[in-house]
């Protein structure tokens, strides 16, 4: 992890675009032994930037999936990659489909779901700390059961990067802004949306979100497509 305190208490940052949650978390883990909430975020941008200028200040980072701009993907992804040590906790709506999979292998440390208990999240922040990796019970029951035979969950055929654009998608982001934040040309996201439509054979973007919903990639309040 990244350098040690001189109080021992494990260091926390909440990244989280909801008041409620960010203030929420701040309540419930301040209260807490051993554990120092040293800033909330409301965005992937302003966690990356914060990171870049105080990652020996901190040792876990408690990120959320949907946010605007960057969002969760990103930001775990340009953290993890140029911070390690630091552990990042996704903690969020989404826990099925393809993302849990997705965002432990591009770098988080850790996976819960807004609906884990406070105990749970202690546990996970612990043993993110001590080098662990941790997923909740009920997402790693769910990741167990997605191998069975039985019916296929087309999300699962899709990159990091497709969801991260079909994410953006949903929260009606152009494809001019999503190629800004990415970082790639307008012509790459349309070959990724067009990949999108032909991986999940659909047509129009209304069909891919209500598929994408349905599969447990996004919920209705991230729709404002209807």
């Amino acid at each position: 992890m990244s350098e040690s305190n001189n109080n021992s208490e494990i260091r926390v940052l909440i990244v989280d675009d909801h008041d409620l949650v960010r203030h929420g978390f701040k309540s419930l883990l301040g209260s807490q032994a051993g554990i120092d909430v040293v800033e909330t975020l409301s965005s992937g941008e302003d966690a990356v930037n914060w990171c870049r200028d105080n990652h020996n200040d901190v040792d876990i980072v408690l990120m959320d999936v949907n946010m605007p701009g960057i969002g969760g993907i990103e930001a775990t992804h340009r953290i993890s990659k140029s911070w390690p040590d630091l552990g990042i906790i996704i903690v969020t709506v989404h826990d099925d489909g393809p993302l849990p999979k997705q965002l432990l292998n591009g770098g988080a440390r850790g996976y819960l779901s807004k609906g884990n208990g406070v105990e749970e999240m202690l546990t996970a922040i612990t043993d993110v700390h001590d080098g662990k990796h941790y997923i909740a019970k009920d997402i790693a029951q769910t990741l167990a059961l997605s191998v069975l035979p039985g019916e296929t969950n087309p999300m699962d055929t899709l990159s990091m990067r497709e969801t991260q654009v079909l994410m953006m998608v949903a929260q009606g982001t152009r494809t001019q802004e999503i190629s800004e934040i990415l970082n790639l040309s307008p012509k790459t996201i349309s070959t990724y949306r067009k990949r999108l439509y032909e991986k999940l054979d659909v047509a129009s973007d209304i069909e891919m979100l209500h598929l994408a919903m349905k599969h447990g990639v996004l919920d209705e309040n991230n729709m404002p497509i209807k």
